[in-house]
């Protein structure tokens, strides 16, 4: 099986996995949520952040859209998922290096980090589809700003009882 097949395949199992899919109620004592919608081609996500610590504590999403930008979402909940929250800004960050790569590989340790996601770097040739894979990525990163805002929130609160 070649590369491209290899990683073909890869994007059509996580499209029908659906992984962390199931817009459940968060515990966390940090939660965000996001909507994000792709007006070109009418991809949505809605998707909710819990960070407890410096955790990244829970990822729960909704969806529907293209096989690619399902998948993306599919591959980040289960890369993201009980991650500190700085491994988590590193492969949100190597994820959208491998977006602006225009299909090239990314260095080896890079690559390592990213995991399952490594299959997106044919999509850096069509600027349409860097849209759909980013997707669950910027509902991630707004849903984990307020995740973090709230729980230093309530770490505050708790501190001054």
């Amino acid at each position: 099986m070649s590369l491209e097949a290899m990683y073909q395949q890869v994007i059509m199992d996580h499209a029908r996995e659906g992984h962390g899919r199931g817009l459940v109620d968060l515990t966390a004592p940090g939660r965000g949520e996001s909507h994000q919608v792709n007006p070109t081609c009418g991809d949505e996500v809605t998707m909710r952040v819990g960070v407890e610590g410096d955790t990244v504590a829970a990822i729960a999403w909704e969806g529907h859209g293209c096989s690619i930008s399902q998948a993306s979402i599919s591959v980040l909940s289960e890369l993201l998922e009980g991650e500190s929250l700085d491994t988590a800004d590193e492969i949100y960050e190597a994820f959208r290096a491998l977006m602006q790569a225009k299909g090239e590989p990314l260095d080896e340790e890079r690559e390592d980090l990213l995991g399952d996601a490594t299959a997106f770097v044919g999509v850096g040739k069509y600027p349409a589809r860097i849209k759909c894979a980013l997707l669950g990525w910027m509902a991630f990163r707004d849903a984990l700003i307020q995740a973090r805002a709230a729980s230093s929130g309530a770490a505050v609160e708790g501190g001054e009882a």
